[in-house]
């Protein structure tokens, strides 16, 4: 359904130091830079931050959420930290098992420019019925 996501930023060298090692922590490449974007690109769609082109400041969108596909727990949680460690803040709950017919583990920041994302591991049937 979706070819990508973008959102912006007011520092596009900082937001690319920041992306590349949060999105490291999920196997993800470092971000290739086009002119005032980053783009982060895998097998399963696009990933972007990019200065406005209208010239007016970046500002996160209220009510969304960017989700990041984890491969375990641990993963979600190497991201978290990777976050925090440079320069995001936790948001939510902490990181943690969340339950609502099925059982995610979920991870929330905000990154240094206020934009909420979200590291997600599905928990496999077996350790969700636990």
């Amino acid at each position: 359904m979706f070819s990508h996501v973008m959102i912006g930023t007011n520092d596009l060298e900082a937001a690319k130091s920041f992306y590349d090692k949060l999105l490291g922590t999920l196997g993800v490449p470092p971000g290739a830079v086009d002119r005032h974007r980053v783009f982060y690109r895998t097998k399963t769609g696009t990933f972007s931050v990019s200065k406005p082109i209208n010239g007016e400041p970046a500002t996160p969108a209220n009510g969304g959420t960017i989700g990041f596909l984890a491969k375990s727990q641990d993963e979600a949680e190497a991201w978290h930290a990777a976050g925090i460690a440079n320069g995001a803040t936790t948001c939510e709950e902490p990181p943690g098992i969340r339950e609502g017919g099925v059982k995610l583990y979920l991870a929330y920041l905000r990154d240094p420019d206020g934009n909420k994302l979200c590291a997600l591991y599905r928990l496999p049937k077996e350790d969700a019925a636990s």
